[in-house]
């Protein structure tokens, strides 16, 4: 112990020698800690509120029966509690307080089952409060901020009806208000009417379903995983992929400064072996000082990742809102196993980064350590090793791409591809260089090639880092680029009329269209319908459309037959999502069966149409010939072309006479501004993980090039002694480094248009079922080229000023220690 005690002493030595490579060794480690903890702490934050979610509304993990509109009869649950089912009723419809909406969720606490949410004011003393007058108004802590109430405070919808007095419970998800069911009939004016019964476990024997409700209502078994775990499964991936990405970039700066500390040590370390050290117990201690530093470092990263989560969660809790209606608190809620995993993954990443140079110090004879060029001879053979690894990384991702068909293998073609192409960049760099050196005879000119070859062991890494951060850059942001192009013409397609309505029930429906048809500034009422069916075991929605210019001259169609639409009308024929053809390998012309009531209804595939979002299947029938094969579904649904400057005044009038909510009546202006709001925010996080990205690359080059400065020296002052002047040295330094950081950039360009082809192509097309057009944008090539050498000049910066500064007595002590 003693011994290995004074062993770690003299290691430690080292780094208050050379504070530059400590700081470059703790700036990567703190980096890359920082961006995976910050990723995975906004995975987790969603994970709690799904859960939080799930608990409240039961949702996919607790049995339910559900009827054929969205409410049906509250006696259905007297019958079926008289028949022996465990049953709760539950109402669920939307208020707005303060010009907000909120989920109001109306339960009967006596029944409510213990397996749909813990609910702490149910089932226990206060159950009187909560269902005798006045009642009580369960809120999560998030939604009371939001109402600026206080607890105990009974607040007013928009449209005057009184709420219970608010109390808080911490269990229950943000923007869910829960009241007893006889209380949200009355808020929801659906008086007698459920949405849904709970089923709850019990030993006791009942009737069949059938033979208390008919085909009233169906059952719907239970899941492990909730809807929204499934739906966003894909988001989640996407920000652990680019953690993990910032988290590699990260360790690059790691590995370089780890090797160049090995390398500066070695005449330490064949002391310490001369000493009687040995090897086994020289490379313990070695791991030790490595953990040390990665724990301390991990620490500080895991705060800086705390921060990185704060500032993203606004936009990860609206993306998740308006894609997949998860509600994120504004609150970071970190348990401890993010604390252990992020120290976890510092410590695993600083020994992976150390592996190499732990492996050269035990297998270098010991005499070889204190020979000058020992370390570099190592370091061409380990080159001959990565330009293989390379090869072998590329082919894999290849055969990955050839023989994968899921979304993991999708993001192994990437990164598979992005560690190929980075492992082969020194190999590429070094044949230009080595091009450049024979194709001229000048001497000053043939230093230059030769001297930026023996530099490149040395940044060859920072550039990998630079390379990696420039590619994806280039291949997410062409893939937001296309989206957004082709963003805005899609909606212009599915939102073809002017206002969306979804009546309540069938006799609202006709109340309604009856006003409607009495109003001029309507032009045209445009019934639809919507049935969800399987087919190939996946869930597939048939939607009903009418035959009219509004859909003939708008629908997003990729691809279609002559006449589709005329074919559709007769009833023979349907247009297909993008998604359906690609899950089921359909194509024009195809025959395609779906599933009715009234039995098979064969259609052929007259057109394919882009339905981007949408994580099923979608099928598009004429609504005629839809309403004959689904008579039972409500025809709750249509949509208005209205007179341009009528539609404000319309909505409002009707939301006063019928009592609709933005859920149930929308304009299309509305939907679209929404639509595109989420759509800018979800990739805010992205560009801002970009940048992150980038950022790191760029401090990469920075401490690679500083901790390099004082190397140089021998090679420099051989120069300055013939005659060249410190500013004359200082631009060819400058020159050299910003001439390699060019051609890693051009290099990048290339390879992320490659990688924006993978996403669009590849791993959106697997995560979803759609792909995009592929557009290439110069100007936007353009501009991160100029933010590379941007960045690869800043990063020169400091080494030049210091070389242009540095006393003439430092460059001649480098003679004065020639032996």
């Amino acid at each position: 112990m003693k011994q290995g005690f004074w062993i770690l002493a003299v290691l430690l030595s080292h780094w208050r020698r050379h504070p530059l490579q400590l700081t470059t060794l703790m700036i990567g480690l703190i980096s890359a800690t920082a961006l995976w903890s910050g990723v995975q702490a906004l995975n987790q934050q969603a994970r709690i509120s799904y859960d939080r979610a799930a608990a409240v509304f039961g949702g996919a993990r607790i049995a339910m029966l559900v009827g054929q509109q969205d409410t049906f009869p509250q006696q259905l649950f007297v019958d079926l509690r008289r028949a022996g089912w465990p049953v709760s009723p539950v109402l669920e419809g939307r208020v707005r307080i303060h010009g907000k909406t909120f989920r109001l969720l109306g339960i009967e606490p006596v029944t409510f089952p213990a397996e749909a949410g813990s609910i702490p004011a149910i089932g226990t003393s206060d159950l009187t409060s909560f269902i005798a007058p006045p009642g009580e108004t369960l809120v999560a802590p998030e939604t009371l901020t939001e109402l600026t109430g206080t607890e105990g405070t009974a607040l007013r919808t928009d449209d005057g009806a009184l709420l219970p007095p608010l109390k808080v419970q911490a269990q229950l998800a943000p923007g869910v208000v829960i009241v007893d069911i006889g209380v949200a009939q009355s808020l929801l004016h659906l008086p007698d009417q459920l949405s849904r019964l709970s089923i709850g476990k019990t030993r006791s024997t009942h009737a069949p379903l059938e033979a208390v409700t008919g085909d009233k209502l169906r059952y719907v078994a239970p899941d492990a995983e909730t809807d929204l775990e499934r739906l966003t499964d894909s988001f989640h991936l996407n920000l652990s992929a680019f953690g993990l990405l910032s988290f590699l970039v990260g360790l690059f700066i790691v590995y370089s400064a780890i090797g160049l500390a090995f390398e500066q040590r070695m005449p330490m370390l064949r002391t310490l072996r001369a000493c009687g050290a040995s090897s086994r117990m020289l490379n313990g201690v070695l791991l030790i000082e490595l953990l040390v530093l990665a724990l301390a470092a991990g620490l500080i990263g895991l705060a800086c990742g705390y921060l990185i989560a704060a500032a993203l969660l606004p936009n990860v809790a609206a993306s998740l809102q308006g894609l997949y209606g998860a509600r994120l608190p504004g609150q970071l809620t970190l348990r401890p196993e993010w604390w252990a995993a992020g120290l976890a993954m510092s410590a695993l990443g600083t020994l992976v980064a150390a592996t190499t140079s732990l492996l050269r110090v035990v297998r270098l004879p010991v005499l070889a350590m204190a020979q000058p060029y020992a370390w570099q001879q190592a370091q061409r053979r380990w080159l001959r090793w990565q330009g293989l690894c390379a090869v072998a990384m590329l082919v894999t991702a290849v055969a990955v791409l050839t023989i994968g068909d899921s979304l993991v293998s999708g993001f192994a073609v990437l990164a598979a591809l992005l560690l190929g192409a980075a492992l082969t960049l020194p190999v590429l760099l070094g044949f230009v260089l080595h091009a450049g050196e024979r194709s001229t005879r000048r001497p000053l000119v043939m230093w230059f090639w030769a001297d930026s070859r023996q530099q490149l062991p040395g940044l060859s890494l920072a550039l990998m880092a630079l390379l990696l951060a420039l590619a994806v850059n280039v291949g997410v942001g062409t893939m937001v680029e296309s989206f957004s192009k082709t963003f805005a013409t899609w909606l212009d397609g599915r939102l073809a009329a002017d206002v969306y309505v979804n009546a309540r029930d069938d006799a609202q429906a006709r109340d309604i269209e009856t006003r409607l048809r009495a109003r001029p500034e309507v032009t045209a009422i445009l019934p639809s319908g919507r049935a969800e069916t399987e087919i190939g075991g996946w869930p597939v929605e048939v939607l009903g459309l009418a035959d009219h210019a509004t859909y003939r001259d708008r629908w997003p169609l990729l691809r279609s037959q002559a006449n589709a639409w005329d074919e559709v009308k007769s009833g023979q024929a349907a247009l297909i999502s993008e998604q359906l053809a690609r899950k089921l390998k359909l194509r024009l012309g195809d025959r395609l069966t779906i599933s009715t009531p009234g039995g098979n209804w064969p259609v052929d595939i007259a057109a394919i149409y882009a339905d981007y979002g949408n994580p099923k299947g979608q099928i598009a029938v004429n609504i005629v010939a839809f309403t004959s094969r689904f008579p039972d579904l409500p025809r709750t649904r249509f949509g208005l072309r209205v007179t341009p400057g009528k539609i404000a005044p319309l909505i409002d009038d009707m939301r006063k006479t019928f009592h609709l909510d933005e859920s149930r009546l929308s304009d299309q202006s509305t939907l679209k501004a929404e639509s595109t709001r989420i759509f800018n925010r979800t990739f805010a996080v992205t560009a801002a993980l970009n940048t992150f990205t980038l950022g790191v690359a760029g401090v990469a080059l920075l401490t690679s090039l500083l901790t390099l400065s004082n190397s140089r020296l021998p090679q420099l002052a051989p120069l300055w002694a013939l005659g060249l002047t410190r500013r004359q040295l200082a631009g060819i330094e400058l020159l050299k480094t910003l001439s390699v950081a060019f051609v890693t950039a051009m290099l990048a360009l290339p390879l992320g248009l490659l990688v924006a082809w993978c996403l669009i192509a590849v791993v959106n097309v697997r995560a979803f079922g759609w792909r995009l057009p592929f557009h290439v944008f110069p100007l936007h090539l353009i501009e991160l080229l100029g933010v590379a050498m941007l960045a690869s000049l800043l990063a020169m910066l400091v080494p030049v000023l210091k070389l242009m500064r540095m006393p003439p007595a430092t460059l001649i002590k480098v003679f004065a220690d020639e032996r």
